[in-house]
């Protein structure tokens, strides 16, 4: 399904891109991608909402894709919630909110914030992709140490699908590149470099913000929505440990362990995330008739 461009503000006034799928009087579902990534990582996903009779936004967050970087330089995670929580009062009913990694990290905070402070909560449902309250820092490093690398991009989209391929080695290299132009940009120098704020990357593994995430447990607990987490069986950023950890937290959550999948659940088995997401929607926020 084509996806038609449109733009949110944040509640500091950044401009945040989107892709939408669907009818805008369906059944709103907002997906947000995780560090590093652009919303084009959800077009499969969101196509097939879509075509299930939901309406979906695949946001650009902050400093990523087609959004503003922040003239500041504020890519804390608080901020990145407060971004979410904007976002989705602009719907005219909460959205079921889909994060990957970072994108599922803001989602938490944005409801655990809401419930702390006693705000209604901003989203009927919760889908967190290979994310929870806690996780592997090795994993993380190896996240952020290929984020770092190739600090003055790549000569050609074959240069770079070859690095992408050396992170992800075991989903399959497309035979055609182009499709990485989306998630890059190129400079007036022909370079590509990817599609991100440097000053995104900053300190995000200080023990600051390590000490931010233990937060996570505490929005996890004040969960009261139908929540599903999704893990890839051959992750190294979310343990079998870390999600069981989650599930006490909130007992009430449903749990799906995809195979052949890695950290980037979404696009190394994207038929069988789409198909138990779906599930999971259908049986807690099924689709509302489209008005005519």
């Amino acid at each position: 399904m084509q996806a038609k461009r449109t733009d949110y503000q944040s509640a500091d006034g950044l401009k945040l891109a989107a892709d939408t799928f669907g009818d805008p009087s369906g059944t709103p579902v907002l997906l947000l991608h995780g560090g590093g990534q652009t919303r084009h990582a959800w077009s499969g996903t969101g196509s097939a909402l879509a075509e299930a009779g939901y309406y979906a936004v695949s946001l650009d967050l902050r400093g990523h894709g087609e959004s503003d970087w922040c003239p500041h330089g504020n890519y804390e995670h608080p901020t990145f919630a407060a971004d979410t929580a904007c976002v989705a009062a602009q719907f005219t009913q909460p959205p079921v909110l889909v994060g990957a990694s970072l994108g599922g990290i803001s989602s938490l905070f944005a409801l655990g914030e809401a419930a702390e402070r006693g705000r209604p909560t901003p989203a009927r449902a919760l889908v967190l992709v290979d994310i929870a309250t806690r996780m592997q820092i090795d994993g993380a490093q190896r996240i952020m140490d290929f984020m770092n690398a190739h600090p003055d991009g790549f000569a050609t989209l074959e240069e770079a699908a070859e690095a992408v391929s050396g992170y992800n080695p075991h989903r399959t290299r497309p035979k055609d590149p182009s499709g990485l132009a989306k998630n890059l940009r190129q400079g007036e120098d022909g370079s590509y470099r990817w599609h991100w704020d440097p000053a995104f990357l900053g300190d995000r593994l200080s023990p600051s913000s390590i000490n931010l995430l233990e937060k996570l447990d505490e929005a996890a607990r004040s969960l009261r929505i139908p929540t599903l987490l999704v893990r890839g069986k051959m992750s190294d950023l979310l343990s079998e440990e870390d999600a069981h950890h989650f599930l006490s937290l909130v007992p009430h959550a449903q749990f799906v362990d995809v195979s052949d999948a890695g950290h980037m659940v979404a696009g190394d088995r994207n038929d069988h995330f789409s198909r138990g997401m779906m599930d999971f929607l259908k049986q807690h926020i099924p689709p509302e008739p489209v008005r005519t």
